[in-house]
């Protein structure tokens, strides 16, 4: 078990640093768990533990410097609650495999658009709220908040890309917005795992100290290196994410 917990908190914190920075830490911190021998169902509560810890010290990191938008986020935060309590809800009763196919095609076009259009998000063009601006806001919130607590990869991809697309903010603010929401997504899927007792604490609570660290050091090059650093990484774990659902299908 020592060399399991060596292998996992090692994975979980340079998890946690991508994730922090650009998302898609599940990549890594999610297969960690399953190599030393984790059952699936176990590997997904004890994964969700530990990031939902680690997304709360992001966020209250980027919360502390000013990189989060505050009147924004805090119309949002109840919708992204709803729509992932309704995801963990409807994933027990409705099948996946469209979804798959869908955020296959989804994931890749950001990550190739973002790519493609290279002043996106490098600087922050936010005009203000409008009611209008507002509401797509939160109907995003709700739906990406559904998608996570159905689906989960990319999610973090996803927000931050919507935060760049509709408001104009640039990769740093958006990263530090999609940190709240992304936390409080997990959160109501984390009540459904630890409720059925699929979380396994003797791994996910050493796994969750090296992940908070891990998202310490990430959060911190993220708001002193700005979007030269966060851009190329967020494209690179798109792409990434990408893969790993074309390789399901392969």
């Amino acid at each position: 078990m020592f060399f399991d917990l060596i292998i996992i908190c090692t994975l979980g914190f340079f998890a946690a640093m991508v994730d922090a920075i650009a998302g898609g830490g599940g990549l890594i911190s999610l297969p960690a768990l399953l190599m030393v021998g984790i059952p699936p169902h176990l590997a997904l509560g004890t994964n969700k533990f530990s990031a939902s810890l680690a997304s709360l010290n992001s966020s209250i990191t980027f919360a502390r410097s000013g990189k989060v938008h505050f009147p924004l986020v805090k119309w949002q935060i109840p919708f992204t609650l709803l729509g992932a309590a309704l995801g963990a809800w409807a994933v027990l009763r409705v099948s996946s495999d469209f979804l798959n196919k869908a955020v296959l095609v989804l994931i890749l076009v950001v990550g190739i658009y973002t790519f493609v259009h290279k002043n996106l998000g490098m600087e922050n063009t936010f005009k203000g709220l409008t009611p209008f601006n507002t509401i797509i806001g939160c109907l995003f919130a709700l739906i990406l908040g559904f998608y996570d607590g159905f689906f989960g990869p990319g999610t973090g991809s996803f927000l931050i890309f919507s935060f760049i697309a509709l408001f104009g903010f640039d990769f740093v603010i958006a990263s530090a917005n999609s940190k709240v929401l992304n936390f409080t997504s997990n959160i109501a899927s984390l009540f459904l795992f630890a409720w059925n007792g699929k979380v396994l604490y003797s791994y996910g609570v050493p796994m969750a100290v090296f992940m908070i660290l891990g998202s310490y050091v990430g959060t911190r090059l993220a708001i002193h290196r700005g979007a030269a650093l966060v851009k190329p990484l967020f494209i690179i774990m798109s792409l990434l994410v990408g893969a790993k659902l074309i390789l399901q299908y392969i």
